[in-house]
């Protein structure tokens, strides 16, 4: 059923850590430091970009999908696993020994629909613990996973994601994801829930993982593959499973001390 039977335990494993993570670093009683720049002065406040916004977890969730079920190979399923994982455990970190928020939100008037999905989300999302933009990193870092992923495979077959034979639908596919992975990034602007700071840094941190998992390491796996051709211990997979497990540890240390904190 599973393709290549990639560890898929990691992402529910990983995504209940980081909501119980998260959830404590947002209970943690602590001064938080106001995260402002000039030029979120001058962006004006646009409800409409609630669609984008809200679009976000569609999209995560189908690009996570497709790697998992899709014609995805193991080394690209965890480089996008391993790119996730890093900046959502950043984040807590961050959020854990740098608590932060923001005052950008406007004082909300009118009754139309956008504006009322607006208000619910401002009283569902509070706004704290916003550095990096988890919104802009995870966007970014799924259309590079796509990106990727059209690099490795043939134009004919990247076209199949979109459900067609011919090469075109591929590019259209990667086009459209890329046009909503910039509305979902400016939308975190337009809608006052981030700072600019909050999303330049989140995308210099994708260039970052994206440098290490995607440049990094497989240039390093390709000067040692004669070396370890017949060590299957130290493929690219594997690297990354590691890399999986580590990372959930940490996740699960961090967890425990904001738990014991709390008591």
């Amino acid at each position: 059923m599973f393709r290549n039977k990639k560890n898929i335990w990691i992402i529910p494993v990983y995504g209940i850590l980081y909501m119980v993570s998260f959830i404590l670093v947002e209970k943690k009683d602590a001064k938080l430091h106001i995260v402002h720049s000039v030029i979120d002065d001058y962006i004006p406040f646009c409800e409409y970009f609630i669609i984008p916004y809200v679009l976000w977890f569609l999209y995560v969730a189908c690009v996570l999908c497709y790697f998992v079920f899709g014609r995805v190979g193991k080394r690209e399923y965890y480089q996008l696993i391993a790119t996730l994982g890093t900046g959502l455990t950043i984040f807590i970190i961050t959020s854990f020994v740098y608590p932060n928020g923001q005052t950008l939100r406007p004082e909300l008037t009118g009754d139309g629909i956008f504006i009322r999905a607006v208000r619910i989300l401002y009283q569902i999302d509070t706004p704290t613990n916003i550095l990096p933009s988890m919104h802009v990193f995870c966007a970014a870092a799924c259309w590079l996973g796509l990106y990727e992923h059209g690099k490795t495979e043939s134009e004919r077959d990247f076209g199949k994601l979109a459900g067609g034979q011919k090469p075109m639908k591929g590019r259209i596919l990667l086009l459209g994801t890329g046009l909503l992975t910039i509305l979902i990034i400016l939308s975190t602007v337009f809608l006052k829930q981030h700072s600019v700071i909050d999303g330049m840094t989140a995308l210099l941190l994708n260039a970052a993982c994206y440098l290490i998992f995607y440049r990094l390491i497989p240039m390093y796996y390709k000067k040692l593959v004669p070396l370890i051709s017949k060590r299957k211990s130290l493929i690219i997979p594997n690297q990354f499973s590691v890399i999986g497990r580590i990372l959930a540890f940490l996740f699960l240390g961090i967890f425990v001390s904001m738990f014991f904190s709390q008591i």
